[in-house]
Parts: structure tokens; sequence; C-alpha cells
């Protein structure tokens, strides 16, 4: 069975610096973080946000090239978790005719937000990854999740902004 969620937010791993995504499902008992680059958490804020940079994302490449090719994207797929690697699919719609392409869960978010498609998770996934059931949480740590979750997003935009080619270090290619 499948369960559609939400990009819920973005946070910092603060053990390894490393962002989260934060999925929620629509009843709003369940969450799923998945770790994901910096980059493609980037990426995913950009979707969210609808800003464009001056050069296009190759999401946004993707986006253009489904549209103009007559491709329809149906859904994204969170469908397995092995070995603490998150895997998805993204199923795609063509003439009637399913197509389906294996995916980093990060890359197939990042085009969902874009393409404002439902993002759903096999309910095999929620179960390996013991998702935090909130249905009995009080207000009062509802309220304390926004706060830390507006702070998260604004401290991981900061960071992001402060980010120099340097930074990255010299690699061969």
């Amino acid at each position: 069975m499948l369960i559609e969620m939400k990009v819920d937010r973005i946070t910092i791993d603060p053990l390894f610096n490393t962002p989260i995504v934060i999925l929620r499902d629509i009843s709003n008992k369940h969450s799923l973080p998945i770790w994901v680059g910096t980059f493609e958490a980037q990426a995913i804020i950009f979707g969210i946000n609808k800003k464009g940079l001056p050069r296009p994302l190759p999401y946004d490449i993707m986006k253009d090239l489904m549209e103009k090719v007559e491709l329809t994207l149906e859904k994204v797929i969170v469908s397995d978790l092995q070995d603490n690697t998150f895997y998805a699919v993204i199923e795609l719609n063509r003439n009637g005719n399913k197509i389906q392409i294996d995916s980093r869960p990060s890359d197939a978010i990042a085009l969902a937000v874009r393409m404002g498609c439902p993002i759903m998770v096999s309910d095999k996934v929620i179960k390996k990854a013991k998702t935090i059931d909130i249905s009995n949480e009080n207000t009062e740590n509802k309220q304390m999740e926004i706060e830390k979750s507006i702070h998260d997003k604004e401290e991981l935009k900061d960071w992001l902004k402060k980010l120099k080619p340097e930074d990255f270090g010299e690699y061969e290619m």
C-alpha cells in the first residue's frame, strides 16, 4: 500500500551536518526522515519555493523536457529501504503507457515539488524506517516542532547562502 506524503521540512543532522528531508503523511501521523546531499536539499528548497535560478538546474531541465515530449509525471514513490539506503521510482505516463524509472529519493522529490505531483511512500518503507507516530502529541509539542522547523529552514537558507566555491575543495575529473 502507498501512503501520500509531503515535504514537511528540511533540517540539518547535527552529528554529520548533512541535510535531512522530513516527509510527513497527509493524516499527520507519520514522519519519514531521508538524508540527502546539500545540492539536492537546495534543489528541493528551490522547487518548493518556486524560485528560479539564473540558469536551470537538472530538475528544471527534466521538467521542461518532459513537458515538451508530452510525458506526465504521475507520482514519485519511495519504494524500498535496504541497508539504510532509500530507493525511489519516478512514475511517468505517455499516451496512456506507464513508465517507471529508478531514482534516488532526493532526485525524485526535487522533481515532484517542481511538477506538483504526489510523493508516495510504500507502507513497508514506513515500517522499516520506524517512523514517528505523532497522533497523540499535545498541541504544545506540535507548536515547538513547528517553531524548530521554521528555525531549521532559516538556518539552512543562511548556511546555503554563505557557501563559497572554495568550501567544496578541489576534485580531479
